[in-house]
């Protein structure tokens, strides 16, 4: 507690207790004679005979008489408080005599204590008690850290009106509460949204009656900032607080670069890493994790690593969230064998993998199509004791019905349903894509209606599947009838709906009712993505008008909407099919000067290229290039490429890539099986002959092909 500094303040009364009769005063006093006699005595014996007269006056008479011994005073409170409830003065004053013994816990309960009192009337009780120990305190004990105690108690019960008041009462008596307790005050507001802003007006109207603010109190004040998402004021504070003599600490800063990752202000927060690393502070998982976070969601995945490595070179070890948020990256960006390296990591370095952890790598093989993989993992994480989600679970349907293998989707959605797990719309939606994929849209549509009269809303998402499957089956007249169904009824078509229907005219060389469906969704104010334009850019290469997919990408550029890896690969796959290498080369440097990173389908279109063109020197660089960055070749890029060294007679790296090929499971076609086959036969080696055989009968005389990704 401090003293105010005001000169316009008032002393705290004088206490006048209600004097005792004579009668009174001899039992007070016998009483008071017995329990010091008889101090190591139970007190439920030796004053059995003064139960019967006893009254809530006897207690404070005697705490008058005793009050300098701390022991009996807690003795008899409790002894009283098995007969009846003491008033709030006598609780008041034992409190008083707690706090001046220094035994602030004690106080503490006492006060606890009394609000546990059923059917309490909170507001008068209040006001009651808080005027009792106000009454009491200059007789008994004057240590104001009993009202930082009672501060305390009311902010720890949610009584922040009463505490507030407490406060203001205080400051006529020339009394401050302690930092510590106003932080606590802060916290309480500020833990939740709709007391942000009284957080802060508490910050600013206390500072000017005589709480000094500490680093903890600028942190709070920061945080209620951020969260308000007034960043600006948040940053203004922090520079403020060094000013008013409070160093900035981890918290602070860590709190601050949170929030600008939040918003996506990347050099903001390297910035303030540089600036908090010039002052020594280190930054800890939760700041590392924030920084991560951000280069995820920016797609920076790469650079999101090198912070990871910085972390342990620095000594910071990362935890569960850390890796989960790097390995949910590389899965969301497709990219899952770094996810799978990192998962390992974690394990060898002791940080246990939870259900989010497996699921983040479940998702990622499911939206690569590794159905395999993902199953295994599954039964793994169940195997650990570790529960699956509706999130895992929806994430293996969507797999499934991506990968056409509807039993083993419907599967999963009566398993999820045993386990009591309820499918949302996000579930069923998966589900009726995948019928309509299969062309099977009329029950798609009775799962949709079956998902409704559960009490599931249909959304833009479960319409948009409807329509994807309708464009799929050539019927887009019915997908047209579906959207202006929407338009009146609703859910409105979203940007993807009118991108699913240019798809479908641009597919079918309809250019012109692509174009026209164009401009129906900016007229209706919805913004095209990268998806949109290339949708566009594909129907273009499709159509044979380079030219014009050339002036799109132009376009875009001018416009500043980012390409995509996809953008650029739908013309280099017409430049490479048109043999022109020159083009596709020249792209690929412009694809790089706008800083967009090849993806695997990149390394596969030039790949393909450069062998058809019979560049080997160039497609094999490219292949150690693309492996170095975790891709990997699809099956037709590995046939292409071993037939370019075949005809070369590059026997050893051609086989090479055949055996890399088999490792990851994918398959050659008759002919490249053929030749090896031979080669081991003409080398004696009947062993592998015969295995390459079995696998020719397996995998090419089914008429089907068993690759995943081809």
């Amino acid at each position: 507690m401090l003293s105010s500094g005001s000169t316009d303040m008032r002393p705290f009364p004088d206490y006048s207790p209600k004097r005792p009769t004579i009668k009174d005063a001899e039992l007070v006093h016998g009483i008071s004679t017995t329990i010091k006699l008889r101090r190591f005595e139970p007190l439920c014996r030796i004053l059995k005979h003064y139960e019967s007269k006893f009254r809530s006056d006897h207690l404070i008479w005697v705490l008058m008489n005793i009050k300098s011994d701390y022991k009996l005073v807690l003795d008899l409170f409790d002894w009283a408080c098995l007969r009846r409830d003491p008033t709030p003065e006598a609780r008041c004053i034992v409190v008083h005599i707690a706090a001046a013994s220094n035994d602030l816990k004690t106080a503490h309960r006492l006060i606890h204590d009394f609000w546990a009192k059923p059917k309490l009337d909170v507001s008068l009780s209040c006001t009651h008690f808080r005027d009792r120990l106000i009454y009491t305190y200059k007789d008994w004990g004057s240590d104001p850290h009993v009202f930082d105690v009672f501060f305390q108690v009311l902010v720890e019960l949610g009584m922040l009106n009463e505490a507030r008041k407490l406060f203001d009462k205080l400051l006529s008596y020339g009394l401050v509460i302690s930092v510590d307790s106003c932080n606590l005050f802060l916290s309480r507001l500020a833990s939740s949204s709709d007391g942000f802003q009284m957080a802060i007006k508490f910050f600013n109207e206390y500072l000017e009656v005589g709480v000094h603010w500490n680093t903890s109190s600028y942190n709070i004040i920061i945080h209620s900032l951020c969260r308000l998402e007034k960043i600006k004021e948040a940053h203004q504070l922090l520079l403020l607080m060094e000013l008013k003599g409070c160093l900035p600490d981890v918290v602070s800063y860590s709190t601050l670069i949170s929030r600008y990752c939040h918003v996506g202000e990347l050099q903001h927060v390297l910035k303030l890493i540089e600036e908090m690393k010039s002052k020594g502070l280190m930054p800890n998982s939760y700041t590392y994790n924030s920084i991560i976070l951000l280069l995820c969601k920016t797609g920076k995945i790469s650079e999101a690593e090198m912070i990871l490595r910085e972390m342990l070179v620095l000594g910071v070890l990362p935890d569960n969230v850390v890796y989960t948020t790097l390995i949910d990256g590389f899965c969301k960006s497709g990219n899952v064998p770094p996810a799978l390296r990192l998962f390992d990591e974690m394990r060898v370095r002791k940080v246990i993998p939870d259900f989010i952890t497996y699921t983040a790598i479940i998702h990622g093989f499911c939206q690569t199509g590794k159905m395999m993989d993902a199953d295994k993992l599954f039964h793994e994480m169940v195997s650990k004791g570790l529960e699956p989600d509706e999130v895992t679970y929806t994430s293996l349907i969507d797999g499934y019905c991506k990968a056409g293998q509807m039993k083993e989707a419907f599967s999963l959605h009566n398993q999820m349903v045993s386990m009591g797990l309820r499918p949302n719309v996000v579930t069923y939606t998966a589900l009726a894509d995948g019928l309509c994929k299969r062309g099977e849209v009329d029950i798609a549509n009775e799962l949709l209606h079956e998902m409704c009269r559960k009490g599931l809303q249909l959304n833009v998402f479960s319409y948009n599947s409807i329509i994807n499957g309708l464009c799929k089956m050539g019927d887009i007249g019915q997908a047209e009838e579906l959207m202006k169904e929407m338009e009146v009824a609703g859910p409105h078509p979203d940007t993807i709906t009118y991108t699913t229907l240019m798809d479908a005219y641009c597919k079918t060389g309809q250019m012109a009712k692509a174009h026209k469906v164009l401009r129906e969704m900016l007229d209706k104010g919805l913004q095209p993505t990268v998806v949109t334009f290339n949708v566009l850019m594909n129907g273009f290469c499709m159509s044979g008008m380079l030219v014009d997919g050339e002036k799109l990408l132009k376009w875009m550029l001018d416009k500043g909407i980012a390409p995509n890896a996809t953008t650029y690969n739908s013309l280099m796959k017409q430049y490479c099919i048109r043999n022109n290498m020159r083009a596709t080369t020249e792209m690929l440097k412009g694809m790089s000067a706008s800083g967009v990173m090849p993806d695997n389908n990149t390394y596969n279109i030039l790949i393909k290229g450069h062998c058809k063109q019979r560049n080997m020197k160039e497609a094999w660089f490219l292949h150690k290039e693309m492996a170095g960055k975790g891709f990997i070749l699809t099956a037709s890029s590995y046939i292409a490429l071993i037939n370019g060294f075949l005809k070369r007679k590059k026997f050893v790296e051609a086989r090479e890539l055949f055996e890399e090929m088999r490792r990851h499971g994918l398959v050659a076609n008759r002919e490249i099986y053929s030749i090896f086959a031979d080669m081991n036969y003409e080398e004696g080696n009947m062993d592998s002959t015969l295995e390459l055989c079995d696998q020719v009968i397996e995998n090419c005389l089914g008429g089907e092909s068993k690759n995943e990704d081809t």
